[in-house]
């Protein structure tokens, strides 16, 4: 199961974590990334992993 952590006090809304894995990730009206799901499914690994790369605030943790 694989389980993602978002930093809020860091997230700034750039949405790049949108990009790579938009069946996870969405940046709400308020500016910051919500999780569409709590137990992302097994087939977005690699997306959330090049999410995480590119997040230039480093809000993102996989938790594996």
């Amino acid at each position: 199961m694989l389980e993602v952590r978002v930093d809020y006090n860091r997230c700034t809304g750039h949405g790049l974590c949108e990009l790579e894995a938009e069946d996870v990730f969405e940046v709400g009206s308020d500016g910051v990334v919500h999780l569409q799901t709590d137990q992302p499914a097994e087939e977005h690994r690699e997306q959330i992993r090049s999410a995480a790369a590119v997040c230039p605030t480093a809000a993102l943790t996989l938790l594996e």
